[in-house]
């Protein structure tokens, strides 16, 4: 056998032992990751129970419900919106793991694009999962993509057209599900999903709704409250409340000529009070160095270190970077101060609750503390 026939039998071999790790690798992506049933937990259901088309599909996803004594007031948390801004779903994780309602009713879905969880963005060197620590051994999360899977929506367009303003985006914009409310029932997957939220908050009457995110150090809008015009005096009095914890936040108003965002169209299209809250994530800048898991939890990037002090920046940033636990803390804490401010407003028809982890209380214990073991 001449030398270059056995050099590219080996060289194929290699190609073929690459492909089927990857392969191996992409299709883990599909398994969800574990969430353990809180205590608190008194129903399961999925998405489709709302929109019966998303059964079966890879927009399906769970609904946590935790309720409380019936007052007709509720809550619903959004977490996944976009599956690579990781303190988002691990915020809506820890409520589903923690939350103990009293009075009210508080709905949950940590996964709010499955699809997403399922790969990663291309070219953007990011790690598929990373790890929690816990007292009761490791727990392990997904990073996915900021939107839905092409696999089970393609092709993208030229240009996406939002259906209800007519307003056009990149094509790619087509798979965000934060561009597509108030979604269509014979749109694409992700306007679907969409869909299928907003009927969950039509039939239930859901008073608050809260969409969990985070964003890029430069990115203008970041350690902020996006709020609708009619959620405006909630979200005021949220800010405030987080001030005197000095939990420094701002306060924007939902852009009119910005369609598609859980923070316009909800309050637009159904009678919740729609709240977007966003924290620093260096993961996804674009000033980043190496993304990898210790970024992820950390937050820690030299680059970032000297973007901010050159101004670059939209929030403080230094060589302790900004951990998971302060991120999923901000969340967590916010969602608490809108309960109470709600209380505050409507003593007649309140939310109650316990068991909330503090703001300090994770990032002094860390976050794998308040994670239940999986069993």
């Amino acid at each position: 056998m001449q030398k270059h026939t056995i050099t590219a039998i080996i060289c194929l071999a290699g190609a073929i032992v690459a492909s089927a790790i990857a392969g191996s690798s992409f299709l883990a992506m599909r398994k969800p990751d574990k969430i353990i049933r809180g205590p608190g937990v008194t129903e399961i259901k999925m998405l489709s129970e709302w929109f019966p088309d998303l059964k079966g599909s890879p927009g399906d996803t769970e609904v946590y419900i935790m309720e409380g004594a019936d007052n007709g007031v509720s809550m619903l948390v959004l977490g996944g919106t976009h599956p690579n801004e990781p303190a988002s779903h691990l915020a809506a994780i820890l409520l589903i793991e923690n939350f103990l309602p009293r009075t009210g009713t508080l709905y949950v879905i940590p996964r709010a694009n499955a699809s997403g969880f399922t790969a990663n963005d291309p070219q953007e060197g990011a790690p598929q999962h990373f790890t929690i620590e816990t007292p009761n051994g490791l727990r392990v999360f997904s990073y996915g993509s900021r939107a839905t899977n092409p696999i089970h929506q393609w092709p993208d367009p030229n240009i996406y057209i939002h259906a209800s303003s007519g307003q056009t985006l990149s094509g790619s914009e087509t798979r965000n599900l934060n561009r597509g409310y108030p979604g269509r029932a014979d749109g694409t997957l992700t306007e679907k999903v969409c869909y299928g939220i907003v009927q969950l908050i039509k039939e239930q009457k859901v008073t608050i709704t809260v969409d969990l995110h985070e964003a890029s150090p430069e990115y203008p809008v970041i350690n902020a409250i996006v709020a609708h015009p009619k959620a405006m005096q909630l979200a005021s009095d949220t800010v405030l409340g987080l001030e005197m914890q000095d939990i420094k936040i701002s306060l924007e108003p939902s852009p009119v000529n910005l369609r598609g965002l859980t923070h316009r169209e909800l309050g637009d299209f159904t009678d919740t009070l729609p709240l977007l809250m966003e924290t620093a994530n260096a993961s996804q800048g674009r000033l980043r160095g190496r993304t990898d898991e210790a970024l992820v939890l950390t937050g820690k990037d030299k680059w970032y270190v000297r973007a901010a002090k050159l101004g670059r920046l939209y929030v403080p940033y230094d060589e302790n970077g900004h951990p998971i636990e302060e991120r999923v803390g901000r969340h967590v804490t916010a969602i608490a101060e809108i309960i109470n401010s709600w209380n505050w407003e409507h003593p007649e028809t309140p939310l109650e609750f316990d068991n909330i982890p503090g703001y300090e209380d994770l990032l002094s214990k860390g976050l794998g503390a308040y994670l239940l073991p999986v069993q």
